[in-house]
């Protein structure tokens, strides 16, 4: 599991803003998927899907003025096969992720 909230844009819907020169290209398996990460600290920036090549995954942690908290719900998929791999179909969904904010947490930061 990647431990990374992701949404999907389409390739002409994503700029990167600065930093470019710090992303690194990983592939693996085959080779059609294209992971970005940050050369100096390691976060996973975004990815060009293998299941639908015109989009991007792109991880909520490096958007500005996002943040994964912002999502009261997310799926989690079961990360062990691709969605293009699944054997007679069926869901990659694992389960579900939820948050809920602590109360005493928030009153602690603006008090």
């Amino acid at each position: 599991m990647r431990g990374a909230v992701a949404v999907s844009a389409d390739l002409d819907d994503i700029q990167v803003t600065h930093g470019n020169e710090a992303l690194t290209l990983y592939t693996f398996n085959t080779g059609e998927a294209k992971h970005y990460f940050c050369s100096r600290c390691g976060i996973y920036t975004f990815h060009q899907r293998r299941s639908s090549p015109d989009q991007y995954g792109v991880n909520v942690a490096c958007i500005e003025g996002m943040s994964p908290f912002d999502f009261a719900e997310v799926p989690v998929n079961e990360g062990r096969t691709h969605p293009k791999d699944r054997i007679g179909g069926g869901s990659a969904i694992a389960g579900w992720l939820r948050y809920e904010a602590n109360p005493e947490s928030r009153e602690r930061a603006s008090g």
